[in-house]
């Protein structure tokens, strides 16, 4: 067999510096294109060049955070939930004998917040969690567990509609007593204890008299 010369194959040219630079130019002044006129308009609300209003770019930026134009000011709406009626306030103290527990919920729409601030006497063992509508009886999804604590303080939005607090057990060998201070969308809350049946309570109480209304 006759081996095939080396000089019938064809070796490609390689590309020159120069070529590559220009290449590199081009891409680079293209990307700059495409940035000034569509990702500044529509990711930034920046329009330099007037590209991104007639395009119609200029009205994803403002969406983007579920914005509108109230005459010529842009104005947010995913900073406030508006509610029709005042938040209402609520204080609560519990008298825990040794080894005894107390729960305490507020009724909480979904998406509806409170504030919070809690303080015990002694140390006592804290949880918070919530239970949905609907759910199995007894069952429960918890955001907070301390062994022992003394204090507890935050803010909540609730991520479903149904009940939601604090348990309370007071491990000590004697008397704790816990008082909550909350303010909140609420409009009821319940407290359970071991042998009895649960009380229920309609919390009124508003920043300034009149403000509450019957509805949410």
């Amino acid at each position: 067999m006759t081996e095939a010369s080396t000089s019938d194959t064809a070796v490609p040219e390689a590309a020159s510096k120069a070529k590559l630079v220009r290449a590199t130019l081009a891409a680079l002044l293209v990307a700059g294109v495409v940035l000034v006129t569509v990702v500044l308009p529509a990711e930034f609300d920046m329009d330099p060049l007037g590209t991104g209003e007639m395009l119609g770019l200029v009205v994803l930026s403002e969406s983007g955070s579920g914005g509108t134009m109230v005459g010529d000011i842009p104005v947010r709406s995913d900073g406030i939930i508006a509610h029709r009626s005042s938040y209402r306030i609520d204080e609560r103290t519990f008298d825990l004998a040794p080894g005894e527990f107390v729960e305490y919920k507020y009724r909480l729409e979904q998406g509806r917040s409170m504030l919070y601030s809690w303080t015990a006497s002694f140390w006592v063992r804290s949880e918070m969690h919530s239970e949905r509508d609907g759910a199995p009886a007894g069952t429960a999804e918890f955001f907070e567990v301390l062994e022992e604590a003394l204090q507890g303080h935050g803010s909540y939005v609730a991520p479903f509609p149904g009940i939601h607090g604090w348990y309370w057990h007071n491990e000590s060998d004697r008397p704790v007593t816990v008082t909550i201070h909350a303010t909140g969308f609420f409009t009821m809350s319940t407290e359970f204890r071991a042998d009895v049946a649960p009380i229920e309570y309609e919390i009124m109480a508003t920043p300034e008299p009149g403000a509450w209304r019957p509805y949410f």
